[in-house]
């Protein structure tokens, strides 16, 4: 088997995975899980497709992310490591969709519009 690559998008971040036999390493932008996700709950979220296909020792994730915050790379590289799995193996997706982790979420932020202070908040009304 060769390099599989897919693509995660959440937001405005955006991540490129390369998955290949291995051993379980998971790197993103050439530094470990651990380094760039310190906290347990986003190494979680990165690790929740593997774990729920048993392969969280079988395969390599090399991610390249771009863009947005640190959840929503999180949920971008989920989303891609789900994608990437499935173009491994089929089987592996009745699990992954009964979870929603193959649905890309569509939530992005909201214009300001103008003469607005944000995109819904109105500058205060004075009627004298």
């Amino acid at each position: 088997m060769e390099i599989i690559n897919a693509l995660g998008r959440r937001k405005t971040a955006i991540a490129r995975v390369y998955v290949k036999p291995g051993n379980g390493t998971i790197t993103v932008n050439k530094r470990t899980i651990e380094n760039y996700f310190p906290v347990a709950t986003l190494q979680y979220v990165v690790r929740q497709p593997l774990n729920l296909t048993n392969n969280i020792d079988k395969y390599d994730v090399d991610a390249r992310l771009s863009g947005g915050g640190t959840n929503g790379q999180a949920e971008a590289l989920r989303l891609g490591i789900s994608r990437a799995l499935i173009e491994i193996d089929p089987s592996y997706r009745p699990v992954l969709k009964a979870l929603g982790l193959l649905r890309r979420d569509p939530r992005m932020v909201e214009r300001k519009k103008p003469g607005q202070k944000k995109a819904r908040k109105k500058f205060q009304f004075s009627k004298r």
